[in-house]
């Protein structure tokens, strides 16, 4: 063992080798008895292709660069790919994120799109394919633009010909909705093809506020008739709906403060713990009925299991194995089940559970230790005590290296990690960009702050008009508690976020002064902007159930922004931001940094041209966590070696 001080540890774990790791598959499904799934690579530009699972067990790439399996409805995107396998191979069709058209393929072929391409506002845009191949169509949801601003757009289930007439002509594409709902995802299909079932919810409702589940009949012709709300409503959320084998409506609700899951309106497994989750992606699954009448569900309560429910007994038996969390992805075949999970030694994996035998294996994207696991971080699930004794929920990662310690007199940094959403949850996996900093002597505290999914619908309320105050407290108590009790340094204290966890980094920091300093990446900071133009149609009126409506409470959107305090911000930060970035604009930082002018806080902004919300490039994570860790060195007088050294202006 060696003492070195904390900050002065060396690691393997480097910044190239955390950004390679960066993202994890996503979108699993079966094509006949394979199992598929989109993954991320990071080195070719941060697109996703397409992998395709053989019976022997290969994995193979189905789509060379630049082809980009990844849609772009609501931005945050949903469901990109179908596919049926055929005597002569699979016929796929999948969206392209580049010019987000509908394309089909077939082995041995190039992509022909399938959908044209509008000059109007952001175009059309597609999501959660379904193939028809009997009508010779595939139903999909719709995104189209109708003029030049963020919110001018209608979204609508449609049928796209697999012929590729609608490739020019927008006129072929076969609408099944009428547009009066805001928002919708792809429709499921009865077993007898005679009923159709999808979400819909309008603002100024998100998701997780109040959704409709609607009924249809689908008639011979191939339309929608007679579409009627069966279950949901302003108050209650629905997740995500499906039909069992047999031809029953099951849906995932919360209106028992707990997303349970009903059938046919009745509850299944009644319980204090959530059964689905917040819909940031259209085609998300917490559930998929199986043919013996068992459903697979992604489940629990602060994580996620992977089970299987038997809906006669409301009994759930959990996959035996290492995972921890899986994501809201799941597919079935007979009686196979296909997840993505993950654990704190491994990262996400393709995850297979039979179930009839409970026996769960990966079947892909298998993790594979790139250091010596001793140097992964060692968490702790904690639970801290806020302002008016309320739970606050995070994870701790201390200090880790298998062969340095710190001097016995000196307490660590720590840097409290806000994650993004607001409503969302911090997973607890394996991250290299956590154990690159607690490898080298930094501790993280991640803080599943009020608001957080997975604690039932009160905890995520606590948000409800208090977005800049309860984030902002809960991450401050987590920091002060661990300075309390001597886990961390009360002087080497620091916040970063991105997105919302931007918005909780920067407001922390011009409204308390618990931290040294601060990471804020493409971040909401002007309340008053943001909300009344400056973002997608998706989040446009997002504000008004998490700080109130604009008419009625504007000052109240000035004293929440960071950037309306920016003169009480005292302490050096870095800025991170996507040139591309339409959810948190570019504008928005420069904004912030206007109002800095003339305070000399020593500072950096880094902007990232072809970057979006959320960096995907491998050169660009790479740039990012440097200049981050160069931050914590300076601040903290710490000596991480190799790492390029960070200019802060004033």
């Amino acid at each position: 063992m060696r003492t070195l001080a904390y900050g002065a540890w060396p690691s393997p774990i480097d910044a190239a080798l955390t950004a390679a790791h960066d993202g994890h598959p996503e979108y699993v499904g079966f094509v006949g008895d394979e199992v598929w799934w989109t993954e991320p690579r990071p080195a070719e530009g941060g697109r996703r292709t397409l992998v395709r699972r053989h019976a022997d067990g290969r994995e193979e790439p189905l789509l060379p660069a630049p082809w980009n399996v990844r849609s772009r409805v609501i931005e945050y995107g949903g469901h990109p790919w179908a596919a049926l396998a055929g005597d002569t191979g699979p016929l796929v069709v999948f969206v392209n994120f580049a010019d987000q058209r509908l394309y089909r393929w077939e082995p041995g072929g190039e992509p022909r799109p399938l959908t044209p391409v509008s000059s109007v506002g952001a175009g059309l845009r597609w999501a959660e394919p379904l193939l028809r191949p009997e009508r010779g169509e595939v139903w999909c949801v719709l995104e189209e633009f109708t003029g030049d601003g963020p919110t001018d757009v209608r979204r609508v289930l449609a049928a796209v010909p697999l012929d590729g007439s609608a490739a020019r002509d927008r006129g072929a594409v076969r609408e099944l909705t009428d547009g009066r709902h805001r928002f919708v995802t792809g429709p499921k299909l009865s077993p007898d093809g005679r009923r159709a079932a999808w979400l819909a919810w309008d603002h100024p409702r998100m998701p997780w506020d109040g959704t409709e589940l609607l009924l249809a009949e689908v008639t011979p012709d191939g339309t929608l008739r007679d579409a009627r709300a069966v279950a949901g409503g302003p108050g209650e959320s629905i997740a995500q709906a499906d039909w069992t084998h047999d031809g029953h409506l099951l849906h995932a609700s919360d209106r028992t403060g707990w997303w349970n899951l009903y059938l046919d309106g009745q509850p299944l497994c009644p319980r204090e713990e959530e059964f689905g989750g917040a819909l940031w992606k259209l085609g998300s699954r917490w559930f998929t009925p199986l043919d013996s009448g068992l459903i697979a569900v992604v489940h629990g309560r602060g994580a996620t299991a992977l089970g299987i429910l038997d809906p006669e007994t409301g009994e759930v038996v959990d996959a035996a194995g290492p995972w921890t969390e899986f994501t809201p992805t799941l597919a079935a075949h007979g009686e196979r089940v296909v997840a993505v999970g993950a654990s704190p030694r491994s990262a996400y994996e393709v995850v297979e559970l039979d179930a009839r035998t409970g026996r769960a294996r990966v079947v892909g994207a298998e993790h594979d230790d790139a250091v010596d696991p001793a140097y992964y971080p060692e968490p702790q699930i904690r639970t801290f005590t806020g302002p008016d004794g309320r739970d606050i929920h995070a994870h701790i990662y201390p200090p880790h290296h298998p062969g340095c310690v710190a001097p016995g007199d000196e307490l660590p940094p720590y840097v409290v990690w806000a994650h993004g959403g607001p409503t969302g949850r911090a997973p607890l996996v394996l991250d290299l960009e956590i154990a690159y900093f607690t490898s080298r002597g930094i501790g993280v505290a991640e803080v599943n702050y009020g608001g957080s999914t997975g604690y039932g619908r009160p905890y995520r309320e606590r948000l409800r008009e208090q977005w800049g105050v309860v984030d902002v407290e809960d991450c401050a108590a987590v920091a002060l508690a661990l300075a309390e009790e001597g886990t961390a340094d009360r002087a080497r204290l620091a916040v970063r976020g991105g997105s919302a966890g931007g918005w909780t980094a920067a407001a922390s920091l011009t409204t308390t002064d618990v931290y040294a300093c601060g990471t804020i990446k493409y971040p909401i900071l002007d309340l008053a902007g943001w909300g009344t133009g400056e973002t997608h149609d998706f989040e446009s009126r997002y504000l008004e159930g998490l700080i109130g409506p604009l008419a009625e409470v504007p000052a109240r959107y000035a004293e929440r922004s960071p950037a309306a305090h920016a003169d009480r911000l005292a302490v050096p930060f870095l800025l991170l931001q996507g040139l591309d970035d339409v959810i948190c604009p570019p504008v928005q930082c420069e904004r912030f940094l206007a109002r800095l002018e003339g305070r000399r806080v020593p500072h950096a902004y880094l902007a990232f041209e072809g970057e979006g919300h959320g960096f995907r490039k491998a050169e660009t994570m790479v740039r990012a966590l440097e200049a981050e860790l160069s931050l914590y060195a300076q601040v903290f007088r710490l000596d991480p070696p190799g790492v390029p050294t960070l200019e802060l202006s004033k």
